[in-house]
């Protein structure tokens, strides 16, 4: 069994040959039933075209990889902090001064640079040290 469905089609208005209108004049279409229209169906699936998002499917696509970014870029951030280490402290002892102590204990800087560094860190005007007074060490 077939059936029959009457379409309705315009006729051209000018003679372009890059765009077909319809004519005006209705035409029959058939639509095919039974083992026509499952092939039909599956030709029509295997066809589709591809999956298009709406507005709001792109707002939430853009707002999970605006998410996962920012997530990386803070465990980024996190394992750079982390590779400065953390400040320690030490304590003076009896006749050490303040460049030794910055030797010893920031070996890639230059002393002077490391002097200063531990001035800062400790909020020291001077470079004078008494002995049991706790240095913070900036961490690297």
């Amino acid at each position: 069994m077939s059936a029959i469905v009457l379409e309705a089609v315009r006729s051209p208005h000018t003679e372009e040959p890059a765009r077909s209108l319809p004519t005006g004049r209705p035409r029959l279409v058939l639509v095919p039933t039974g083992r026509d229209a499952t092939r039909a169906a599956r030709a029509a699936r295997l066809t589709r075209p591809p999956v298009r998002l709406t507005r709001f499917g792109r707002l939430v696509v853009t707002l999970f990889v605006a998410t996962v970014v920012a997530l990386l870029g803070v465990g980024l951030a996190g394992q750079l902090a982390s590779a400065t280490g953390e400040p320690r402290t030490v304590t003076v002892q009896s006749g050490q001064t303040l460049s030794g102590v910055a030797a010893r204990e920031l070996p890639g800087v230059s002393t002077a640079d490391a002097v200063v560094e531990l001035q800062v860190a400790n909020g020291l005007s001077s470079t004078a040290l008494h002995a049991g007074q706790q240095l913070v060490i900036p961490g690297r």
